[in-house]
């Protein structure tokens, strides 16, 4: 398909890729499906970049330094001038967990990376993404090694292979099965990776090599195609979500799409490619580059210093502001470097794009290797950051759940090694309790143990490792031979029956069994554990889970106190957490009633007095993260532990 020319409908394809990206970032839920916008833009890239290779080739005037500087001026310039703003806003906002992780992010982008950093950490549907100011360079760094590889590809196959173009087809071919293989063994590697989204830039280059047909088609053919290609794009903007399984079989839906309408708006102008050449969507296709650049940036800082989710009347002036900082940059920094009004030679792109990548990955990597510059915070933002790190000693009492040898014992109170009077088991929510424990047995004047792994609920079986099945045994087994007085369950319940808020359900147990199917296969287990508990006379204490703040909220807190914005508000309605523990709590007050001996803790009255569960009291962090407690929220349970503590019959020493 040889269509060389200006076209105005292409222009007007980017700004129906890059809409809906924007809006589906801002959390404007009609558009679920919007990320495809992504696989849009593939499919364009592959089209022009191929047309313009093929031509090369074909007048034999082809140059891989030519080629590698044009895509140098069209990336870097405006890439760097976004990274370097990241830098100087995250300076300003970020702690230094976090601006740690921007600096890293940085030193990954700068040399087209950040799709395998990306991949080996949340996953592009987690929310914790959705606080990674570079997460969307994924994208990005897919192109520039495809662009890498592509080139060379091209000259091989044309100028070695007979049948070359079946050649290419049969590279698309297998980069789409190992997309369909990959994608039920490592979501993540199929979403993030080249080899595995190679076929829909392929997709685009079939499109540009395959000769044009002898005789035209009819017109209305043009148009039908063109139609349902639009048809299919926009099926996939709202029909898909971020529990599709995605890209697989489903990317077909929005790359084929796309296809259909370069394909029968170049034989034609078809009605799609007039709707597409409208001056208001080729005026936002050519600020598509760097509006796709901006708006991701903009959305995460904008989200740091938001006391709670942004109203949809605030996402709308973020995307004013997306779209102002994407026509200057359009302006000011794309057009000047296209047009060779600076550094218009090959050397001088390639030398100060070289450069620039040189210096933005070592001012990544001292971010990293600085841990994010502490010293940047101070007072209220510094508190509120040191909260985020357990100083108490939790982690060496937590056992990761890859531990071989969970054998490891922490022990407070007086030095009664054989025997302790408290037993406090569970994963790591029974870790974070650490504080409460330490300091409740000190006072006390009795030995308590603390035995926790991370991932591992304290219930009977394998659950979801075997790690958890052989450690648990080997804490009853512990229980059964030791006079231990008082035993407490703690952990993150509701995780392991219903998943994560997000609806990640990696950590759940009974991920393929219906909802009310889960609880009885979980209350039958809790209901075995402290019935086997009970049998060597000790009394069982059922911790329910701290309520869970929503995800970023805990780093939210220093950005507010950067601005100077007060989080007193912070946090989320108990009614939320209530409703989420239905269940559990129903099941450890049926377990309680029916026998004396099994009492129920519930951290929720201390961290919630007003019907508000706030992160942050007292200008201190009650959280670690969502679901943890640090230092300060676990000193806070002190008050919750002291029962079991007083069942011994112990006097308060002092």
């Amino acid at each position: 398909m040889h269509t060389f020319g200006t076209r105005r409908d292409i222009d007007g394809l980017r700004a129906l890729a890059v809409i809906p990206v924007v809006l589906y970032h801002f959390g404007f839920g009609a558009f679920s499906g919007g990320f495809v916008g992504v696989d849009i833009f593939f499919v364009i890239s592959g089209f022009l970049i191929t047309s313009i290779i093929f031509r090369e080739i074909n007048a034999g005037r082809f140059s891989f330094v030519d080629f590698w500087a044009r895509r140098a001026r069209r990336i870097l310039p405006a890439l760097s001038v976004v990274l370097l703003a990241c830098l100087v806003v995250g300076w300003l906002l970020l702690t230094p967990k976090d601006f740690s992780q921007l600096g890293r992010a940085v030193r990954y982008q700068a040399t087209f990376m950040s799709n395998i950093l990306f991949m080996r950490q949340d996953g592009y549907f987690n929310p914790a993404s959705d606080f990674k100011p570079l997460l969307h360079t994924w994208s990005l760094s897919v192109e520039e090694q495809y662009y890498l590889f592509f080139p060379m590809l091209m000259v091989v196959l044309t100028r070695f292979f007979k049948h070359w173009r079946i050649a290419l087809f049969g590279v698309l071919l297998l980069s789409f099965g190992l997309n369909v293989w990959v994608i039920n063994r490592n979501p993540d590697a199929a979403f993030f990776l080249l080899p595995m989204r190679a076929w829909e830039l392929l997709c685009g280059a079939m499109l540009a090599v395959v000769p044009s047909p002898v005789s035209r088609f009819i017109p209305w053919v043009y148009e039908a195609v063109s139609g349902l290609g639009l048809l299919s794009v926009l099926c996939a903007m709202f029909d898909l979500d971020k529990f599709t399984q995605f890209p697989g079989w489903a990317a077909l839906l929005p790359v084929l799409g796309t296809v259909a309408i370069i394909w029968g708006n170049g034989h034609r102008q078809t009605g799609v490619a007039r709707l597409l050449s409208h001056p208001a969507m080729v005026g936002v296709g050519l600020i598509s580059y760097s509006l796709y650049l901006w708006h991701w940036p903009v959305f995460v800082y904008a989200n740091a210093v938001s006391v709670d989710a942004m109203s949809w009347g605030e996402s709308l002036l973020w995307i004013v502001l997306c779209v102002v900082l994407a026509v200057l940059s359009w302006k000011f920094v794309e057009l000047p470097f296209r047009d060779r009004r600076l550094l218009a030679g090959i050397k001088p792109i390639l030398v100060g794009g070289l450069a620039a990548i040189v210096v933005l990955a070592t001012v990544g990597q001292v971010i990293r290797s600085a841990n994010g510059i502490p010293s940047r915070l101070s007072g209220q933002a510094k508190a509120y950051a040191d909260s985020r790190e357990w100083q108490a000693g939790q982690l060496q009492c937590l056992m990761d759940s890859d531990s071989k040898e969970p054998k490891k014992v922490c022990r407070f109170g007086p030095d009664r090694q054989d025997s302790p009077a408290l037993l406090i088991w569970g994963d790591s929510h029974a870790a974070h309790l650490l504080p409460a424990i330490k300091s409740d047995a000190e006072r006390y004047g009795e030995p308590a143990w603390l035995i926790s792994l991370s991932g591992c609920p304290p219930i009977p079986g394998k659950v979801s490792r075997k790690q958890c099945g052989d450690f648990n045994k080997r804490v009853i087994d512990l229980i059964q031979h030791k006079q231990i007085h008082d035993v407490v369950l703690a952990a993150r319940w509701s995780l392991y029956l219903y998943g994560a808020e997000d609806g990640d359900m990696r950590n759940a147990i009974y991920k393929h069994d219906s909802r009310l199917v889960a609880e009885q296969r979980l209350a039958a287990q809790i209901k075995e554990t402290v019935a086997s508990v009970r049998q060597t006379g000790a009394q069982v204490w059922l911790v329910k889970e701290v309520p869970l703040q929503r995800q970023g909220t805990i780093a939210r807190l220093s950005s507010l106190a950067m601005v100077g914005r007060s989080a007193d508000d912070v946090g989320r309605p108990i009614a939320e957490h209530v409703a989420r523990q239905r269940f559990i709590s129903q099941l450890f007050a049926s377990l309680s009633a029916a026998d004396p001996n099994v009492h129920v803790l519930d951290p929720a009255p201390i961290m919630c007095p007003d019907g508000i569960c706030r992160a942050a009291l007292d200008g201190v962090s009650q959280y670690k993260d969502e679901d943890h407690l640090s230092d300060y929220g676990a000193e806070r349970m002190k008050p919750l532990l002291a029962p079991i503590f007083l069942s011994e019959n112990a006097v308060p020493g002092g």
